[in-house]
This record gives C-alpha cells, sequence and structure tokens, in this order.
C-alpha cells in the first residue's frame, strides 16, 4: 500500500471513529437533554398523540387536552380567561415550543416524569391510552382576573404596562401572579399554523415584550417602598418610631458635592421630625442621612433577610429574575439604596413578599405557585408544603412596622371600608435622563390579621406621567385586588 492511499484509509478510519463517538455522545450521553429541549418538536409530535394532563388553580380548568379530528389526536387549549392567565401558564405549541408552567412541568404534564412510572406501566398492563398528570396551582381566580383587569382598564385612556403579584404572607402560596400586556396561549398552541404565526406576529409587534411574565423577570428600582427594609434595618439598630430625625428639604448625597431632595423639593416638617413621620411622609432626606448610621454591613444583611439578596426563588414553576442590591461601594450609593434607588432592583413578586413578611410577624416565607402534582388516577404525588426562608424581624419590630405602614397607607389616602391597610407606595427614577423620563410607581400592603398582601408596579402607559406617584394609581389596583382576595368584605 503506497503512502497516499495509506494516508487516505488513516483520515477515513479517524473520521469514522469521530463519528461513533458523536453518535455515542448524542444518543447516550445528551439523550435526557435533547429530549427535554423545548425546540424538540419531534417530542411534542409523540406528545400529541396521548393526553397530557391539566393545569388548574381554584377548581377551574386553566390548561387541557382535547381529542381533535384532524392530525393530531390531542389538541392543547385553554378555557379559563388565556390572557389573563397566560404569562405564568404559559403555552405548548407545535411551533413555538413551551413556556410557563407547560415547560417547567412538561415532564408531569406529559407523563414521562419518574414519579409515574407507576402509572404506566399500569397503564401498559391494562392497555389504557398514556395520559399525563396534572398541576394545581396556587392562584385565586377571583384576583388574578381582578388584577388583569384593573392593569387593563388602566387610567381609563389604555392599558397600563406593569404587573401585580398577591401571596399568602403565612404560607407564602402566590395568590395572583398578573401581567400586563399578555398574550392567548391558545393561538400560539393551535394546531392551525395561520393562526400561530398571526398570535407571534402581533406579539413581536408589541414593544412591551407580552411574553414577559412582568411580574417575576422585569426586575426594577422599587423607589421608596425600599424604605420598609431601611427602617427595619434601623429599629433593628435601635432607633424606634418616635427616634428624632431630619425634616430638612434637602442634604448633601455623602462623599459627594450633590444635594438630594425629597419629593418635589417638599420639606418633611422642617427641622426635626420623628422617623414614623418620615416614613408616613415618605421623605427622603432622613432615610439617607440614617443609612449613614445604619452603615452598609447592617443595611446588606436586613436586605437579605427580606429575599433581596441577588438570587432567585428556586424551583418556582416559571423564570424569576434576581432581586438585589446590586453595586453599594460608597457612601453615596449607600444613600441611595436607602431610598430604593442607585442598582437596587426588584421584581413585584419579591415586593410582594417584602410587604408579607411584615405580615407574617417578620417571618418571610418561600414563595410557592404549584399547590399539588396529581397522577392520571388522581392520587397527589406532590403537595404542598410551606417552607420558611428567613426570619427578618421580631414581633414586636413587625409589629411597630406594621403600625408605622398603616400611618403611610393613611397618608397615601386610601383604605377600604372597614378594613385596615399597612402599606408603603414607591415613585422610581430611572433612565438616562431621569429629570424627563416617566417614573416606575409602586405600591405594596398587606392587611394586618387577613393573610394577604400585594405589590403592583406600573412601568408606563396612557395617563402616566413625570407627576405620577404610587399613590396615583397603583395603590387603587392594590387596594382593588386586596378587597377580591378578601371576599369584597371587610
Amino acid at each position: 500500500m503506497n503512502a497516499a492511499i495509506r494516508r487516505v484509509a488513516v483520515a477515513a478510519m479517524v473520521m469514522v471513529v469521530a463519528l461513533l463517538l458523536q453518535l455515542t455522545w448524542v444518543q447516550v450521553f445528551r439523550a435526557d437533554e435533547l429530549r427535554a429541549d423545548p425546540r424538540n418538536t419531534r417530542m411534542l409530535l409523540d406528545e400529541y398523540s396521548r393526553q397530557r394532563g391539566q393545569i388548574t388553580a381554584g377548581g377551574r380548568v386553566l390548561a387541557m387536552s382535547l381529542p381533535s379530528d384532524g392530525r393530531f389526536e390531542f389538541e392543547r387549549t385553554y378555557p379559563t380567561d388565556p390572557e389573563v392567565f397566560g404569562p405564568t401558564v404559559g403555552y405548548y405549541s407545535l411551533q413555538f415550543a413551551t413556556a410557563g408552567i407547560e415547560q417547567s412541568q412538561d415532564a408531569f404534564l406529559n407523563g414521562s416524569d419518574p414519579r409515574l412510572l407507576s402509572q404506566r406501566i399500569t397503564g401498559l398492563i391494562s392497555g389504557r391510552t398514556p395520559q399525563g398528570g396534572s398541576v394545581e396551582l396556587t392562584l385565586d381566580p377571583v384576583g388574578q382576573r381582578v388584577a388583569y383587569d384593573a392593569l387593563r382598564r388602566g387610567a381609563g385612556q389604555g392599558p397600563f404596562v406593569g404587573s401585580v403579584a398577591a401571596v399568602r404572607p403565612s404560607t407564602g402560596e402566590v395568590l395572583a401572579l398578573a401581567s400586563s400586556p399578555s398574550f392567548d396561549p391558545g393561538a400560539l398552541s393551535s394546531t392551525d399554523p395561520d393562526v400561530r404565526e398571526a398570535e407571534m406576529a402581533r406579539i413581536e409587534q408589541s414593544p412591551d415584550r407580552p411574553l414577559l411574565n412582568h411580574a417575576t423577570q422585569q426586575a426594577l428600582p422599587p423607589g421608596s417602598t425600599m424604605k420598609v427594609i431601611t427602617t427595619a434595618a434601623a429599629l433593628e439598630q435601635g432607633m424606634g418610631p418616635d427616634t428624632p430625625v431630619s425634616g430638612a428639604d434637602r442634604t448633601l448625597l455623602p462623599g459627594t458635592a450633590t444635594y438630594l431632595q425629597n419629593y418635589a423639593g417638599q420639606t418633611c416638617g422642617g427641622g426635626t421630625v420623628t422617623l414614623r413621620t418620615a416614613l408616613e411622609l415618605s421623605c427622603n432626606v432622613p432615610f439617607v442621612e440614617m443609612s449613614q448610621e445604619i452603615g452598609p454591613e447592617a443595611f446588606t444583611e436586613m436586605a437579605e433577610k427580606f429575599g433581596v439578596d441577588g438570587t432567585a426563588p428556586k424551583d418556582f414553576g416559571v423564570p424569576v429574575a434576581p432581586s438585589g442590591l446590586g453595586q453599594m461601594e460608597d457612601a453615596a450609593q449607600l444613600a441611595m439604596s436607602a431610598i430604593g434607588q442607585s442598582d437596587v432592583r426588584m421584581t413585584t413578586l419579591q415586593s410582594a413578599m417584602v410587604a408579607a413578611t411584615v405580615s407574617n410577624g417578620g417571618v418571610r416565607m418561600e414563595p410557592q405557585l404549584i399547590k399539588s402534582l396529581t397522577a392520571p388516577d388522581l392520587s397527589v404525588v406532590e403537595g404542598f408544603t410551606s417552607r420558611d426562608a428567613a426570619r427578618a424581624l421580631t414581633d414586636d419590630q413587625a409589629a411597630t412596622l406594621t403600625d408605622m405602614m398603616v400611618g403611610a397607607e393613611a397618608h397615601a389616602g386610601g383604605g377600604l371600608p372597614g378594613v385596615t391597610i399597612a402599606s408603603k407606595t414607591g415613585t422610581a427614577e430611572h433612565g438616562v435622563d431621569a429629570s424627563t423620563s416617566i417614573p416606575y410607581t409602586w405600591y405594596i400592603a398587606f392587611v394586618p390579621g387577613r393573610d394577604v398582601a400585594v405589590a403592583v408596579a406600573i412601568e408606563s402607559g396612557p395617563g402616566i406621567t413625570r407627576d405620577t406617584v404610587g399613590a396615583t394609581y397603583a395603590a387603587p389596583i392594590g387596594r382593588e385586588v386586596l378587597g377580591a382576595l378578601l371576599g369584597g368584605a371587610p
């Protein structure tokens, strides 16, 4: 054999070995990864031949598979308020893969989850058609509908871009996750390609990202709602509601030649006021100055106890962006972080957990969206178990902060008939030129003794101006949701 033939033979052998190694890598070591890849439409085609499990909440079916007369045996449908629940439930599409609960719980819904092995074996022996398990969510359908409708109603001139999150403080159960704008999961999951593509084209034309769950994936500067955490840190340091603080209209930002003012340059009563008054009037100056007494370590530690630690809840069921303090390298950044500016970022869900922690006597629970997983034979495979995350405050400190937040609600001009609300509003500047950009507005609240907390974040929308504050539109939406979750009565 001459040298040329030998080289060709060696090259051919190397390529054959490389091909075998590649096939082994793909079919053995990456098999599970590729099977679970949401872009794998061949798996979807196979799954459309069997009935996928339901997604439910509060006794209502949010997603189910029905027999189809067309090419596929089953078609995924969303019978209850599809746009209201869309960003959380997600979609199950031949063309656009999966999202939301449909994606995170895909193995259980399609029946391939190892916890359903005995069900598959029993079905194989009995000749029963394979079925997936069902997922029950903690969402309250009435509260969810009210939250979504309020966002879409906006200021009466068109829908807001924003979100609402509501939780049960004692358990961490998520009662509402409303996001605006939304989308129709039924259209994206249709077996008709024209319907799917028309809905995706509509989505792609919107600059406000309808596919984004604004309640969990959009982390924004929280503005003055952060003063709840700063006040908690002050209480931890031995300060109290009657501790004297500055009532001036402005103060020099530490380490700079820049003056920081209260909102609209207003005074906080002038001279010296109490910490209670500073929180109720949401004055910036006393919190900026107080942050230097608290110090970066104590402030950071308290933020982390409330869950603002740069991480996101694990195994929540839908994607959650981290909430954290960001960069805080000097005294000026500490001062701005204390009033919810600088690099502080929080999701609406995390903001609801801040209110819930105070409501729950200072104990933060892990937020949970999935209530139970049920096998095709209706047996419960996994049930809800509440989990403590951290203690942020003592019972006495939580009671003190609750009382102060009740005062803040009174100054925000709101309330529900016969219901006491503890709250904090927030207005967060952002953008390259904060003097011209429309602020984000916030409202976090809970009803003492009634085990419900809420957070509202409004990003933009018709009727929102430079003068809009948290009390303008976010607070009324929050109160409306609280009323719905309380059954509309005291």
